[in-house]
């Protein structure tokens, strides 16, 4: 296929080493999904073309490319940094992880669609100060989706109840009613805590501002939602298990 000079606009999430002086750097893309870039001399002193490929990076990235294998960084334009993501351990820890699940659910160059302004807007809001624990699993919840298992959470997905009071079951793949609370496998939750969860699984990102949310209930939340991914989504990330830990260690 014949290379050609593309403009996309796009994320830096991921950069490495390559050879003596060239870096690989991971960009999560409007135009031409995920791929990854080859800058060329990006470690040299004077490079020109480091700093738009640091971590968190997002602008205008001008490539040649074939929009397969790897592409070529040539110039670009208008690029900021998140620097928060950048700088706070904690922050980059929820920023590394939700771009990699973002990375796995989806094929080089393969379109976005909506999940493009998901994350872009999810870093921003991070990048914010917006709870990044409420950020995290709503974006958790919202991809279920592309990995095939989208939950049912308008109703209930055995009968079509509108009405709770509500539970979740992974069985059933999403909230149930009253009604089948003694039929099948459910979590025990409260209703608070479902209707939590049915929040962060509708809502548009772009409508969710700075929310207050007991730590107790996010602590719950945060097990429902980890339960669902282990027993429907065969994915092991090593920016969860990293992220598990700074939660652990309270960091």
């Amino acid at each position: 296929m014949v290379k050609e000079v593309v403009e996309v606009t796009g994320i830096v999430f991921k950069r490495q080493r390559y050879k003596e002086a060239d870096v690989l750097a991971k960009i999560i893309s409007k135009d031409m999904g995920i791929f990854t870039m080859l800058v060329r001399g990006a470690l040299r002193p004077k490079s020109k073309l480091s700093a738009s490929v640091l971590a968190f990076s997002f602008g205008k990235y001008q490539v040649l490319t074939s929009q397969k294998g790897l592409s070529t960084l040539k110039t670009y334009k208008d690029v900021k940094q998140f620097t928060n993501l950048y700088s706070d351990l904690t922050l980059n820890s929820y920023a590394c992880y939700l771009c990699d699940l973002l990375d796995h659910a989806f094929i080089e160059y393969q379109s976005l669609g909506n999940f493009y302004k998901l994350i872009l807007v999810a870093l921003d809001k991070l990048n914010a100060g917006v709870d990044p624990e409420i950020i995290c699993q709503l974006v958790e919840l919202q991809m279920l989706a592309v990995y095939g298992v989208r939950p049912q959470l308008k109703q209930c997905a055995i009968c079509g109840e509108t009405h709770g009071p509500f539970d979740y079951s992974i069985s059933a793949g999403g909230i149930i009613c009253q009604k089948h609370f003694n039929q099948i496998a459910r979590m025990h939750l409260n209703d608070k805590q479902v209707a939590m969860i049915r929040t962060l699984g509708l809502i548009k990102i772009e409508r969710l501002g700075q929310i207050n949310v007991k730590s107790d209930t996010k602590k719950v939340i945060r097990k429902a939602i980890d339960r669902i991914y282990f027993q429907t989504v065969d994915i092991n990330l090593k920016t969860k298990k990293f992220l598990d830990e700074m939660r652990r260690l309270n960091i």
